[in-house]
């Protein structure tokens, strides 16, 4: 019995991780236009799936907003290092790195609700959220202050918090309100003049 234990859990084929990427980018694409309570059969639609693809994948709604979100999470993670090495300064990195946050906090329309809902799928995403994220987001930030391009002593979560705070005004429908301008006028307020 402790054999089968501690055997790893199957690698899926790369085909069925291809599938559940294009499900999970479908289902990131619905929540930015309606929301976390966009209709699955719109997510199978922009996936090109039956809505059946989407239940086995994903049981629960829940289950699909969590697997939405920590998938996003991951992208951002990865695209720290890489916009690092591949980017003209340290300072033009993270400003990529900020707009790629600023496009994952544009899908979370309905998600502060849902994770009061109190189901326990949704326990441990703030966590994993900091966790993961603000190590990136200080890497990023202390490369830019090695560099002379912006100010020191700036933290990686004071950093997305404030971005977070910026971005959450356009919850409320306001045309005249632009959180990308607002997120792009703070970035260009951390260079040292």
């Amino acid at each position: 019995m402790a054999d089968v234990e501690d055997k790893p859990a199957p690698r899926k084929r790369a085909d069925a991780r291809r599938n559940e990427k294009t499900l999970l980018d479908a289902a990131a694409a619905a929540f930015v236009t309606s929301g976390v309570d966009a209709p699955v059969r719109d997510i199978a639609a922009k996936a090109g799936v039956g809505v059946g693809t989407i239940y086995r994948h994903f049981p629960t709604r829940a289950d699909l907003i969590v697997a939405v979100f920590q998938h996003q999470v991951e992208a951002c993670v990865e695209a720290g290092p890489a916009l690092l090495a591949s980017s003209s300064t340290p300072y033009a990195a993270l400003a990529g790195w900020i707009d790629l946050f600023v496009d994952f906090l544009v899908t979370k329309h309905g998600l502060a609700k849902a994770m009061q809902s109190g189901d326990s799928a949704y326990q441990s995403l703030h966590g994993s959220f900091i966790d993961r994220l603000v190590p990136v987001c200080e890497q990023l930030l202390d490369a830019a202050a090695a560099a002379g391009e912006i100010r020191a002593g700036i933290g990686g979560f004071e950093m997305m918090f404030a971005v977070g705070n910026l971005c959450s005004g356009a919850d409320y429908g306001d045309s005249r309100y632009d959180a990308r301008r607002m997120v792009d006028l703070l970035v260009a307020g951390l260079r040292v003049t």
